[in-house]
């Protein structure tokens, strides 16, 4: 969370960033993105199941089929990492770590 934190803060605001975390249904952030993000939180939990109909909804508001594959690879990739992370007890390093992190993310391709 951190890393994509520190990223998205560099995109777009951290006060953004932290109204998403607070409660994502009250986030000043356009329905498209608020939609994906609960899909993906939706995604991960596993208690809950998706269906076509989250799709669907998804590219009813205009996410691509692109993005929506994106951010399930994402969203993949870094579940396994923070759960390999947490059984291991990796240690998190300092915030200013996150921030060199993401603006060589933004400035290198993080797409």
């Amino acid at each position: 969370m951190k890393a994509h934190g520190a990223v998205a803060s560099k995109v777009m605001g951290k006060d953004t960033v932290q109204a998403v975390l607070a409660d994502l249904a009250s986030a000043p952030i356009a329905e498209p993105l608020r939609a994906t993000l609960g899909f993906l939180r939706k995604l991960t939990r596993a208690h809950d199941q998706v269906t076509a109909d989250d799709v669907s909804a998804l590219l009813a508001l205009g996410v691509t089929r692109s993005q929506i594959e994106d951010a399930m690879n994402v969203a993949f990739a870094f579940n396994v990492i923070d759960r390999l992370a947490d059984t291991f007890e990796f240690h998190v390093g300092p915030d200013v770590a996150f921030e060199a992190g993401a603006r060589y993310l933004l400035s290198r391709g993080y797409r």
